[in-house]
C-alpha cells in the first residue's frame, strides 16, 4: 500500500505540473482528490449546505486562477484549506455585516473588502504558519495527518494504505492534534481559529 501512495503523490504532483500550464484534465482530478474534504470543513463554519456548495466552487475557482504559482509544488491540499477557510470567514463577516442595522453609517474602508495583494499575503503567512505546526510532527504521524485532514482519505483508507491499524491512525490524529494545537497556542495564539478549523476536519 505504500507503493500505492507513493504513486498517488507522485501523480498528484504531475497534476499540478500540467494545471499550471492550464490542463483543465488535471485540474479536475485534483477537483476530485479534495473537493469532499474541503466541502465538509466549509460546511463546519458556515452552517449552510448551499453557501457551502457555492463556497466550494469559488475556492477550486481560485485555484484554477492561481494555477501558474503552484509551479514545483507538491501539494495543493494545504491551499485549499487555508483559502477555504479564509472564504467562509468572509462570509460570515459579511452576514455580521448585514445584520447591523447601522451598516451602512460605517466609513468606506472600514467594510471595504482587502486587496488582492493583502489577501495573498495572508494566505501565504497562513500558509508558512500551518506548514510550520505540521513540520514539527515526527514523519509518521505527519503522513497520517495530511492524508486524513488534507486529503479527506478515511482512517480506514490510511490504515490499509500505510499497513497499520486504523487504531492506530486515530491515535496518530489525536497526538498530532494536541502537538500542534500546543505549538499554535505557544507561538500564535492568534491564528488558533485557522487551526481549529484544520484540526477538526
Amino acid at each position: 500500500m505504500l507503493e500505492v501512495q507513493k504513486k498517488d503523490d507522485q501523480n498528484e504532483k504531475l497534476d499540478i505540473q500540467q494545471m499550471t500550464e492550464g490542463d483543465v484534465a488535471a485540474f479536475n482530478r485534483l477537483y476530485e482528490r479534495y473537493h469532499k474534504s474541503v466541502h465538509v470543513n466549509i460546511l463546519k463554519l458556515v452552517k449552510s449546505p448551499e453557501l457551502a456548495t457555492e463556497l466550494l466552487q469559488d475556492v477550486f475557482l481560485a485555484l484554477w486562477q492561481n494555477r501558474f504559482k503552484f509551479e514545483n509544488k507538491e501539494s495543493v491540499g494545504g491551499w485549499l484549506f487555508v483559502v477555504s477557510y479564509n472564504k467562509s470567514l468572509n462570509i460570515l463577516r459579511s452576514k455580521i455585516r448585514e445584520a447591523v442595522e447601522y451598516v451602512a453609517d460605517y466609513p468606506a474602508e472600514v467594510i471595504a473588502d482587502t486587496s488582492d495583494r493583502e489577501e495573498e499575503e495572508r494566505y501565504a503567512k497562513q500558509m508558512a504558519l500551518l506548514d510550520e505546526a505540521v513540520d514539527i510532527l515526527p514523519a509518521r504521524k505527519r503522513e497520517v495527518f495530511k492524508l486524513c485532514r488534507y486529503e479527506g482519505h478515511s482512517k480506514e483508507d490510511v490504515a490499509e494504505m500505510l499497513g497499520i491499524s486504523p487504531q492506530s491512525v486515530t491515535d496518530y490524529l489525536k497526538q498530532s492534534n494536541k502537538t500542534i494545537k500546543e505549538y499554535v497556542l505557544q507561538h500564535y495564539p492568534g491564528y488558533m481559529l485557522l487551526f481549529f478549523f484544520i484540526l477538526n476536519s
